[in-house]
């Protein structure tokens, strides 16, 4: 990758190059992440052009002064221009390179820099905006976290409660089964049975007196 930069006095914006008929412009040419003293120009190649650089010229406007800047051997569709000052407006066109020349150039863009305080303030902003961001994330995590303890505060309270009343109802299951257990029972057989005859036993045979005629 190989970049030039030249500084031309001139009273037209073209520097000396071969135009290439059959390239052409780069379109869709926009500045970005403008700050008091630094800018980004991006652009689109249309598709089918056989483009290995580009070509930028950088002039403020008024002033007869501009700023050359190439680069080839690349695919790399934005450049960063750097070196400005601050309130100042300015005029960039973008050129496509190919092995046959340059192409026309792009439609001028113009754009104005901002103060010093002004991008300070931006930045505070951004700042600040992204703060907020963190601060509404935490207060979501949060509220979450208190809803699943919530939740499990009462899936245990209702577990011990379920256990409390099993613990309540063993000692009634006992008392029944004590008394179900006396109801079968008797005096003899504490344990249920039988009834046992309560008439003595005897076991003498009866006595027979035999009288004689």
């Amino acid at each position: 990758m190989e970049r030039f930069f030249l500084l031309v006095l001139s009273g037209c914006l073209g520097v000396s190059r071969v135009t290439a008929d059959s390239l052409s412009p780069p379109v869709n040419v926009t500045i970005k992440e403008v700050k008091a003293n630094s800018a980004v120009v991006s652009w689109d190649i249309p598709e089918g052009d056989p483009v290995i650089g580009f070509a930028i010229t950088q002039q403020k406007k008024d002033v007869r002064m501009l700023r050359f800047i190439q680069e080839v051997n690349t695919t790399t569709r934005s450049c960063a221009l750097w070196d400005l000052e601050e309130e100042t407006d300015y005029i960039v066109h973008v050129q496509s390179i190919s092995m046959s020349g340059t192409s026309p150039l792009s439609e001028p863009l113009r754009f104005r820099t901002p103060k010093e305080a002004e991008t300070q303030a931006s930045k505070n902003e951004v700042t600040m905006e992204e703060v907020g961001q963190a601060t509404q994330l935490r207060a979501g995590e949060l509220i979450i976290i208190v809803v699943v303890l919530i939740m499990w505060a009462g899936v245990i309270a209702l577990f011990c409660r379920q256990y409390d009343i099993i613990k309540d109802n063993e000692p009634n299951n006992n008392k029944d089964k004590a008394k179900n257990s006396s109801e079968c029972s008797t005096p003899e057989h504490p344990t249920g049975g039988l009834l046992r005859s309560k008439f003595p036993k005897n076991n003498r045979l009866p006595s027979v007196n035999i009288i004689e005629v």
